[in-house]
């Protein structure tokens, strides 16, 4: 993931090479009348696909995507393995700085967050092109605010989401009743004093641990709406001082009383599987089906989400502004919008993404395939994730980890 000294970085050199106003490879707007011409000249083209490479069953899904495309339009992808979305941008960057404005060596970039920010802000993106998608009418653009808004950043046409994350909590159901858990922040603390020593959070220098702060700033917060826009001074400290009352009460009860936390997620998992905790954060809702496959989780694992909804972002698809195969990148884009597509990541045999669609707008004929398949009760359906949050503004959990580091760090 890129940090945000490489985000600086990026802008920074960005901005040097004089970028001003729209750099748009086409004249006019792309709107839904193009996209016969658009496939028709997809045909035979080559998408350089630049992804992050860390995870062999989304390799996997972007090598099966390939196979797909080659069949149907005759696109061919070549996965430029990421180990960082970071390299991708800076190669975008250098071409602006030395006048390759059409050729780009990059046509897709998987991204989102301070990557997708740093790239919409020096007009480095192709577009707008999403809505002549013709499976863009499929998308849930209300209850998944995050497929429009990216980290507070309007996305504006500029790329396409194709696959969501959301927070949950995993616990095992062997051990631990349903009905037993805290269903909302506050009520974390009366469970917490009641099961001393069961429940932690990654450090906070990790995402998880982060989030988890986010997660409860977002309950605990007197107006959530402030979270949409980077805090000043003041009202960061009005905002949060909620927080640090919820968690003064609640550090005690933690494991090892709050002196020490697991520095990943898989460490926390296996604090759970030791027996150590009743129940932990997570960023993907299939985790519990994944880990039982994977044997690395008890059959009895399940996921729990809170009563008012919880943090969710989504992961898009972008078009670098000199594509040398924009066309061909649209079509790829467009695929990944497909039920069938959508409904393959996200069963958990495959890369349990949940989807970034509204299945009230897909066919009948199509919703069938989300449904959770058989001999998976681990894995939630679309309807038990509930509401999804947006991210707050990226500041806040700057600012967050600062204040904890300051106050909870000796």
């Amino acid at each position: 993931m890129i940090t945000r000294r490489d985000t600086l970085r990026l802008a920074a050199a960005a901005g040097a090479s004089g970028l001003v106003g729209p750099v748009f490879a086409q004249a006019r707007p792309i709107t839904a009348a193009d996209w016969p011409a658009i496939v028709a000249k997809a045909k035979g083209q080559t998408v350089y696909w630049n992804a992050w490479a860390g995870d062999e069953r989304t390799n996997s899904f972007i090598a099966w995507v390939g196979q797909e495309v080659s069949k149907a339009y005759g696109v061919t992808i070549n996965h430029v393995r990421l180990r960082d979305t970071a390299e991708a941008v800076t190669r975008v960057v250098a071409e602006k700085q030395a006048g390759r404005e059409s050729g780009g060596s990059v046509d897709l970039i998987w991204i989102n967050g301070p990557n997708f920010l740093a790239m919409k802000q020096q007009k480095l993106l192709y577009g707008p092109y999403v809505e002549a998608l013709p499976n863009w009418a499929f998308v849930d653009t209300t209850k998944k605010r995050s497929n429009i808004v990216d980290f507070t950043v309007p996305v504006e046409g500029f790329a396409t989401p194709w696959r969501m994350a959301q927070v949950v909590f995993l616990y095992d159901s062997a051990r631990t009743p349903a009905a037993s858990l805290p269903r909302s922040v506050p009520a974390m603390i009366a469970w917490a004093k009641a099961n001393p020593g069961r429940l932690t959070h990654p450090t906070i220098r990790n995402f998880l641990g982060s989030t988890f702060l986010k997660q409860a700033l977002y309950e605990l917060a007197p107006n959530p709406e402030i979270l949409d826009a980077a805090p000043d001074d003041a009202g960061f400290a009005a905002t949060t001082a909620p927080l640090w009352a919820w968690y003064d009460e609640l550090r005690p009860h933690l494991w090892r009383q709050g002196r020490e936390f697991p520095e990943t997620g898989p460490a926390q998992r296996q604090l759970l599987v030791d027996g150590e905790i009743d129940f932990y954060i997570s960023f993907s809702p299939a985790e519990a089906a994944t880990g039982i496959a994977n044997r690395q989780l008890p059959e009895s694992a399940r996921v729990f989400v809170l009563e008012r909804g919880t943090i969710g972002n989504t992961s898009f698809v972008a078009i670098p502004y000199n594509a040398a195969n924009a066309e061909a990148a649209m079509v790829v884009s467009n695929f990944l919008l497909e039920p069938a597509t959508q409904a393959r990541a996200q069963d958990p045999r495959n890369m349990g993404n949940f989807t970034v669609l509204d299945l009230d707008k897909v066919p009948a004929a199509s919703r069938a395939l989300f449904a959770r398949p058989d001999g998976v009760p681990a894995l939630p359906t679309n309807a038990e994730l509930g509401a999804v949050l947006p991210e707050p503004h990226p500041a806040w959990m700057t600012r967050i980890t600062t204040e904890w580091e300051k106050r909870y760090v000796r």
